[in-house]
């Protein structure tokens, strides 16, 4: 439609969101669907915060507050980077918003102009790229590779700086790979940041707690303190405190920059909501034991479904440091045909094929730009992730 206007036309719906809503249509219309599509944990939000949300809406804590969180929220959140970061914060330098995604967006659309770069890893998120384009910036795309751990290396950094590069934008434990950086690692490509004092980071914590075979978490401004005046630590309750759907999401760096940031979500949303927030103030400060117990399970999941996909002849199934994503390469597939008579010639293909003839629904690789590949979220119950990796791997059976 032509009133509509270019800078949508820059952007497209997102796959994971697709896949999903795909999912409960088939399920809805009768058919035995495994949804593996979801960045969501199956788990309920611990009592204690379900609890602390119905004092405030008894306490009538249900009003406008300031527009990027109240102060008991922000001081939650700056002893929380102290505890667990070593990041010293104030109130002021801390942004709440409607949910990580709204984080991102609101720093990228108050720094980005036309031509800057961002420069993002691949596989990737499936919004960063989108949420750079609708800001006017420009995806700079570094490929990454399996026998790399899906991370990128210092000289890959050092390679796609130029004089336009504004940020680069970090994820770890990354979705969709489940990659993590260990201190070293991540040492590696803050020593290159450091040379080049223009560029800016916004590091995506999102999957902070969820981490196995004792890897030890880390975050850009923590390594390297010099990193501090133009770091954008970014964080959430969604994903460790099973509070996806109370949308939350914060962040802190240099004050400017969290003004700016305050200012954009000032004329969108305003504050998030503020019932959601007393909850978080209790997840953050409240007992954080339930972390490990869950943990456990994501990590019997996360073996399960190794296991499963690497006994298929055609994928190749990498171990992932964190998160609960695999992201296994189906390279040895393509060019094949289906039991069903459909010809594979990318993990869109496949994907498709995978969802009509076994009911399994994933997401494609392209959607997290590196193929060819595909996404499984086993955040969900081992009996569905055992019938699932049964599934597949009749699916492989049957590729001739």
């Amino acid at each position: 439609m032509t009133f509509l206007s270019q800078s949508l036309a820059r952007v497209q719906p997102s796959p994971t969101v697709a896949v999903t809503q795909l999912a409960r249509e088939l399920q809805a219309a009768g058919r035995d669907i495994i949804s593996l599509g979801a960045g969501e944990p199956d788990f309920d939000t611990p009592d204690n915060i379900k609890a602390a949300a119905i004092a405030a809406i008894h306490a009538g804590k249900t009003k406008y507050t300031a527009p990027d969180g109240i102060p008991e929220l922000k001081e939650a959140i700056c002893a929380k980077f102290a505890r667990e970061n070593a990041l010293t914060y104030q109130p002021s330098q801390i942004s709440v918003s409607t949910g990580g995604k709204q984080v991102l967006f609101n720093a990228l659309m108050a720094t980005l102009n036309p031509g800057d770069e961002v420069i993002i890893p691949a596989p990737y998120w499936v919004s960063y790229p989108d949420i750079v384009r609708l800001a006017g910036g420009t995806p700079v795309i570094v490929e990454t590779s399996a026998a790399a751990g899906y991370k990128i290396t210092p000289e890959q950094l050092q390679a796609a700086i130029t004089p336009k590069t504004k940020w680069f934008l970090f994820n770890s434990p990354s979705n969709p790979t489940g990659a993590g950086y260990a201190w070293e690692a991540l040492k590696g490509l803050t020593d290159v940041l450091m040379a080049h004092r223009h560029v800016w980071v916004m590091s995506d914590d999102m999957y902070e707690h969820l981490t196995y075979d004792g890897f030890t978490f880390c975050t850009p401004a923590e390594v390297e303190p010099g990193l501090y005046d133009r770091c954008l630590t970014v964080n959430g309750v969604s994903k460790a405190y099973a509070m996806t759907g109370w949308r939350i999401g914060y962040a802190g760096g240099p004050e400017p920059l969290i003004t700016a940031m305050r200012k954009m979500q000032s004329q969108s949303t305003t504050n998030p909501c503020s019932i959601s927030q007393w909850a978080a103030v209790e997840a953050l400060n409240g007992p954080q034991d339930f972390l490990a117990e869950r943990g456990a399970a994501f990590l019997r999941r996360r073996d399960l479904v190794v296991a499963g996909l690497n006994a298929c002849q055609g994928i190749t199934c990498p171990v992932p440091e964190g998160a609960f994503y695999v992201y296994p390469s189906i390279e040895g597939c393509i060019g094949k045909t289906s039991a069903g008579g459909q010809r594979i010639e990318t993990d869109e293909d496949f994907c498709t094929a995978l969802l009509e003839e076994t009911g399994v629904a994933v997401v494609f690789g392209a959607a997290f730009g590196l193929s060819p590949a595909f996404r499984i979220s086993y955040a969900t119950s081992d009996e569905a992730l055992t019938e699932a990796c049964a599934r597949i791997a009749r699916f492989f059976d049957g590729l001739t």
